[in-house]
């Protein structure tokens, strides 16, 4: 049977599925075949299933929805097109908005119309869509500038408002003029308090356990004492005794001290801005060293301090007080400081003449340390100069008002311990948390040396004496008193010129001064003996005060005698007797012959 394509012939009805096959000319023709005895006849889906070779879930499928669109349910779907058209409403809003606010992105505006019209878009879309059309005239603002809204409630709700349109904070904060912070901060308390964050909150100090109480106040006012202690240096004081105050708060109460006790206002001293031709990169680079006069009204003779500073760290390596400013003095605080930490890099000191004498000097290149010297009057550029500063500030007050040697020692021990461990104003920003020169110093040393070697570089100006059981030890031919607290202990004897100082654990017990003979080995007369007080003194005291004249200092004792030839000892003497017989015998027998 054939179908021609301009007319069909005419063909006798029939149910043969084959044949319906053929003469369906659409597919939707031959769907409704399939399923029409199901929805007209009410055959069995399953029977016709077999009966055309379709799939029976399919007509159950095609015959319920004929059933619920009817002719409908046959034609297939409309292809949507291939780019939705953008609707009015929201092009109209994405012009508004940039014309409101000229500085909104694409990707803002993309978020603000997704909140809006709860239809996500494409950023891509709406840079077209901004590119395509123009601009609106500009609409007046919606909110005035925050500062310009009197009420701080609306002028916050103005920022919670955006915020809920979808702006985000630094849009926000540009379009009412005003700080991101603030922003953030409206934000943060609407999310916390709600409503209630809209009003003013007040700063006043909450009810419950606060940092400064009548104990931090009455160590602030104590430490106030010493005129010329700031915050600064009283917060770090305070850190040391378990308070921690910041520096802010700790110069709030020393105003207020003030106030109520006529306390004194130090006067901060100027600062320099110049680099540091010094400034060392790592420990041990650079060591500092310089001496300052201490003045005190209470003790009749001089008192110098004598320091050397790292200046990585800012720590006291050592330091000492001194009668003078001689070169032995500063050889046994440099003694102290390598044999503690080790030799460093450089020395950086001013022209002073110990700092380069020539024992020094040669101390230095046995070291392998490198003698550096500041400008000519450019104090600031040596780090000790502001160490003294700090020590002006820390301890003079209570140099002022030592009475004795002892108590001066002991401030400026005090003043070493104390400054090495509090917070220092040049590592309060250190990434590791580290804030004192002691924390900063650590445990690094630098070139370590053996006691052996150090004995051998001061071998020319320092050697070693036991004290006897009174207190003496003997130096040459001269007999001098060094303290009787440390009987049968080694000690240490500086001898530079004409100045001797005995010295035990870096600190000098006794001082005298010496006379040559012309042979410049040989004393002539030791004399000014001047005593230290130590606490090394003995714990049995004398039975009663012994004046300067009551007792000698100094014994010349008798030079050592000449050693005596050795005999030999009976054991040799009977050893060698045969051999010196035979020998005696043979020497006459040749004069014997001699003589014939």
């Amino acid at each position: 049977m054939t179908v021609p394509n301009s007319r069909r012939e005419h063909t006798a009805p029939t149910e043969e599925w084959e044949q319906i096959a053929l003469l369906a000319k659409w597919p939707e023709q031959r769907t409704y075949e399939a399923i029409r005895p199901v929805v007209l006849f009410g055959r069995s889906p399953a029977v016709r299933a077999r009966e055309t070779g379709t799939p029976r879930s399919s007509l159950y499928r095609q015959a319920a929805a004929f059933d619920e669109r009817g002719m409908a349910s046959l034609l297939a779907p409309p292809t949507p097109p291939k780019h939705r058209t953008l609707p009015s409403q929201i092009r109209q809003a994405i012009l508004a908005l940039k014309a409101e606010h000229p500085a909104f992105r694409p990707r803002e505006l993309t978020r603000i119309c997704a909140i809006r019209f709860g239809r996500p878009l494409s950023h891509h879309t709406v840079a077209r869509v901004l590119a395509e059309g123009p601009l609106p005239a500009p609409s007046p603002r919606r909110f005035p500038p925050y500062h310009a809204i009197t009420d701080p409630a609306e002028a916050r709700l103005a920022i919670i408002r955006l915020h809920a349109e979808g702006w985000n904070a630094k849009t926000i904060a540009v379009y009412l003029q005003t700080s991101r912070q603030t922003v953030h901060a409206a934000l943060k308390r609407w999310v916390e308090e709600g409503v209630l964050g809209l009003d003013d909150k007040s700063h006043a100090r909450k009810d419950g356990v606060r940092k400064v109480d009548l104990a931090a106040i009455a160590a602030i006012r104590e430490l106030q004492q010493n005129p010329a202690l700031g915050e600064w240096r009283v917060h770090a004081a305070l850190k040391q005794l378990g308070i921690f105050l910041s520096p802010r708060t700790c110069g709030r109460i020393m105003a207020q001290n003030r106030q109520l006790y006529g306390l004194t206002n130090p006067v901060p001293a100027p600062k320099s801005s110049k680099p540091m031709p010094f400034a060392a990169q790592r420990r041990h680079q650079h060591w500092s060293v310089d001496i300052r006069y201490i003045d005190n009204d209470h003790i009749q003779e001089r008192a110098y301090s004598i320091t050397i500073l790292d200046n990585y760290s800012r720590a006291i390596l050592a330091s000492a007080l001194a009668p003078r400013q001689d070169l032995t003095a500063f050889l046994i605080v440099l003694y102290a400081a390598i044999r503690q930490h080790g030799a460093r890099e450089a020395l950086v000191s001013d022209g002073g003449s110990v700092f380069r004498a020539q024992q020094a000097l040669r101390i230095y290149a046995a070291l392998g340390i490198r003698k550096e010297r500041i400008e000519r009057k450019q104090p600031w550029q040596n780090y000790v100069e502001t160490l003294f500063s700090i020590q002006r500030r820390m301890a003079d007050w209570g140099f002022a008002r030592a009475a004795t040697w002892a108590e001066l020692a002991d401030e400026h021990a005090r003043w070493v311990g104390g400054y090495n461990q509090q917070d220092h104003w040049a590592h309060r920003e250190r990434p590791e948390g580290r804030r004192s020169p002691a924390a900063v110093l650590g445990w690094v040393c630098g070139r370590v040396f053996a006691p052996e070697e150090l004995h051998r570089v001061f071998y020319r100006t320092r050697f070693g004496r036991t004290l006897d059981r009174l207190g003496y030890l003997r130096v040459r031919n001269w007999r001098v008193y060094g303290e009787r607290g440390l009987a049968r202990e080694q000690v240490a004897v500086w001898l530079y010129e004409q100045t001797l100082t005995v010295e035990f654990a870096d600190e000098a017990l006794a001082q005298y001064t010496v006379a040559y003979q012309p042979d410049k080995r040989h004393f002539t007369a030791v004399e000014e003996p001047r005593l230290f007080e130590t606490p090394h003194r003995s714990p049995q005291p004398f039975l009663w005060e012994l004046g300067d004249g009551e007792w000698l200092k100094v014994l010349r004792v008798p030079a050592y005698a000449p050693r005596r030839p050795r005999r030999s000892v009976a054991l040799q003497a009977k050893l060698f007797s045969d051999v010196e017989e035979q020998a005696l015998a043979s020497g006459q027998a040749s004069s014997e012959a001699a003589a014939l």
